[in-house]
């Protein structure tokens, strides 16, 4: 899916225009080296598209930071571990959440009660996150250039929609996902479609 590029452009402005996020895509690129895909998305976007949408001065609360990125060449988690850590030394006052999209399918039964077959790029596991407004990463190049990855596009997001991504989340999850996270309460012009079952 691809997505004009005003949409993109808008959402690279929003995002250099807020301090929090840019010093989180900061870090990031500090912490990371430098070959390896990452991405600052889901929740930490649609939180910051929204507020600016709704044209809140203050961040809205975010629970964690999810900071994702793909190796499929070192699934352990002490490296995670490290790369946690150096996170929180680099910037403490963030609430980071680091996943390895290449090792998802390893623990993903565990948390949520089914299995899923391994992912072969960053982009794949964005594409399967749960919403479509969620399914979007930023990364901060060398350059400080901003590449939005964006697979199944951007109208979700900058229209505040609240859709199930079927690729991998179940009507029941996406549900209580919706009960969970108060839209309506925190954002009152997104839309929410309830699932197909």
């Amino acid at each position: 899916m691809t997505d004009s590029s005003e949409s993109i452009d808008r959402l690279r402005a929003i995002a250099a225009d807020s301090p929090w996020f840019m010093r989180a895509l900061r870090a990031a690129r500090t912490c990371l080296p430098p070959a390896l895909p990452w991405c600052i998305g889901a929740g930490a976007v649609r939180n910051l598209v929204w507020d600016a949408l709704h044209g809140q001065a203050q961040p809205s609360a975010l629970a964690d930071i999810d900071l994702a990125f793909f190796d499929p060449r070192d699934l352990g988690p002490a490296r995670d571990a490290a790369l946690q850590a150096e996170l929180v030394r680099h910037a403490p006052e963030l609430p980071w959440e680091l996943t390895n999209q290449a090792g998802v399918h390893l623990w993903f039964e565990a948390c949520f009660g089914h299995a899923v077959e391994p992912l072969d790029s960053l982009e794949a596991a964005i594409a399967s996150w749960p919403e479509y407004a969620t399914a979007v990463g930023l990364r901060l190049e060398v350059d400080d250039s901003l590449t939005v990855i964006a697979p199944l596009g951007l109208d979700d997001l900058f229209g505040m929609v609240v859709r199930r991504n079927p690729r991998r989340v179940s009507p029941a999850t996406y549900r209580q996902r919706v009960a969970q996270k108060n839209y309506p309460g925190r954002w009152p012009r997104v839309r929410i479609v309830p699932p197909t079952d």
